[in-house]
């Protein structure tokens, strides 16, 4: 069986949502990021990195969501949680994924998460990144009615974390982003995405 170490409510959820949506047989088991948890030994010989997510597979450890996701998706082709009808439309997954990961993961986490919190000047110019990255998704890379286009795919769920970040700090209003506030709304009312926001001890925002 497969074991998923996540933090409530973190990136790690596009993982535990791919998951759910495969059909998978695993479990979890929550990692608590503001006690440490993640640094601690026992975590770190698992992932080194001291981070989540982190799947434990009969082959080994997989990180980072990016590579979680896409192995869900490979192993659990019945789901069909990803296009791979050309290698166009599987580069073009990972493309969006890999934005998502590598542009708008780090420009939300810096406006809201940055240790110190940031003041001034500095907040401001960081929102101000935030906001462009989802005005980019909003406008370019989001193609209607799911991220990928007709089907839904692993993208879904991942967008659906950052955007859940984005309108709990209340700065991803309606008016401005309607295209990612309908697309949170309808993911967060998936039957799978509502088993996963139990299981991590959550609700839809």
């Amino acid at each position: 069986m497969l074991k998923l170490y996540y933090s409530p409510g973190a990136c790690a959820m596009a993982s535990h949502i791919a998951l759910e949506e495969a059909g998978a047989a695993y479990e979890i088991v929550k990692i608590d990021l503001r006690a440490g948890e993640q640094k601690t030994p026992d975590y770190l010989a698992i992932n080194p990195a001291g981070v989540t997510p982190a799947l434990v597979t009969d082959q080994g450890v997989l990180t980072e969501n990016l590579a979680i996701m896409s192995y869900v998706a490979q192993t659990h082709p019945q789901a069909k949680l990803a296009d791979a009808a050309s290698a166009f439309d599987v580069a073009r997954l990972l493309a969006f994924n890999s934005f998502l990961g590598a542009s708008l993961h780090p420009a939300v986490g810096r406006a809201l998460f940055a240790k110190p919190p940031l003041e001034g000047d500095a907040k401001d110019a960081a929102l101000d990144t935030a906001l462009a990255k989802y005005r980019l998704v909003e406008d370019h890379l989001f193609k209607g009615p799911w991220a990928m286009g007709e089907a839904y795919t692993v993208a879904d769920g991942y967008l659906s974390v950052f955007t859940r970040w984005g309108r709990q700090a209340g700065f991803l209003d309606t008016a401005r982003f309607p295209k990612l506030n309908d697309h949170l709304d309808r993911v967060q009312a998936r039957p799978a995405v509502q088993r996963v926001l139990a299981a991590e001890g959550l609700s839809a925002v």
